[in-house]
């Protein structure tokens, strides 16, 4: 399901960066597959003019990347942190060129609404459009936010973080007075074992 509508809007973003085909191109008949946790998201070959192709079930892949289960969030949130944290099995090579390629493909929304609704409109669509993105990503934060001042404040069900750092800080006091104990005991043993 995931694989029928993304393949037709990946193909069109690699069809306009040649770069990005003619490294792929270079894996031509290769496979890949991309799961998020245990569930598998997609499966393609690479077909001779680097675009990506549904792969059928049962093909052996060449390499597999699998993502943690928290990817969707990551990829909203922590976009950086999502390739570092893929597992890899198979060829290190394609992994490599296509991690390269999907962090510096750059799609042109713009440039394909102005086809469709002509350069002012594509441009205000695209301002606005970021706007209400922009709106609701800090709606989230302030939630976010909030939800976390209650739980650690108002209604404490998490620790605060200050209380956290200020337990482990006395763990840590805890530890090294019984280890400085630990050693007058010993030397006290150690003096009377000599008398």
């Amino acid at each position: 399901m995931f694989a029928r509508a993304a393949l037709p809007l990946v193909n069109h973003v690699l069809a306009a960066d040649d770069w990005a085909r003619e490294r792929l191109a270079t894996f031509a008949g290769k496979t890949a597959s991309v799961h998020v946790g245990a569930h598998e998201l997609l499966r393609v070959a690479i077909d001779e003019q680097g675009l990506l192709r549904r792969s059928p079930p049962g093909t052996t892949m060449t390499v597999r990347i699998e993502l943690p289960s928290d990817a969707p969030a990551r990829l909203l949130g922590d976009r950086a942190t999502l390739f570092s944290a893929a597992t890899i099995a198979g060829s290190a090579d394609l992994a490599e060129t296509l991690g390269l390629v999907f962090r510096n493909l750059h799609w042109d929304v713009e440039e394909d609404l102005s086809q469709v609704f002509g350069d002012i409109v594509a441009r205000r669509g695209l301002q606005l459009g970021r706007q209400v993105a922009r709106w609701h990503w800090q709606g989230a934060n302030r939630l976010a936010a909030a939800v976390a001042e209650y739980l650690t404040e108002e209604q404490p069900e998490v620790a605060h973080r200050r209380d956290v750092e200020h337990f482990c800080g006395d763990v840590d006091t805890l530890r090294d007075d019984l280890a400085r104990l630990e050693k007058r005991l010993a030397r006290l043993e150690a003096g009377r074992a000599t008398r």
